[in-house]
């Protein structure tokens, strides 16, 4: 059953395009791990924060990418961008009207 994850992350004061960028960067190992959508996004409203919501074939697909060297090494670069505030959610998805 896919897999949503999603949350909040929050940038350093000034830091927020520069961690959408380093978000943003292309990364070929999360589709072959099942990441189905990985998406970015800001609300000019909430300047210092970023938006991710992520698709996966599975809960498990989700926790072994956290386990990659090119994910833990992505997280370590992106640290000093964040203020440490997170928010968010997961869940199972039931289903879409876009697909059967």
């Amino acid at each position: 059953m896919v897999f949503a994850n999603v949350g909040t992350l929050g940038a350093a004061p000034g830091k927020r395009d520069e961690l959408v960028a380093h978000l943003t960067r292309r990364s070929s190992v999360l589709s072959e791990v099942g990441c189905l959508a990985y998406e970015v996004g800001t609300n000019d409203a909430e300047p210092d924060t970023v938006f991710v919501v992520e698709l996966w074939k599975d809960a498990a697909a989700h926790k072994a990418s956290l386990a990659l060297p090119e994910v833990t090494e992505a997280i370590a670069e992106a640290r000093p961008l964040l203020s440490g505030a997170f928010g968010g959610f997961h869940f199972e998805v039931a289903g879409s009207p876009l697909r059967d």
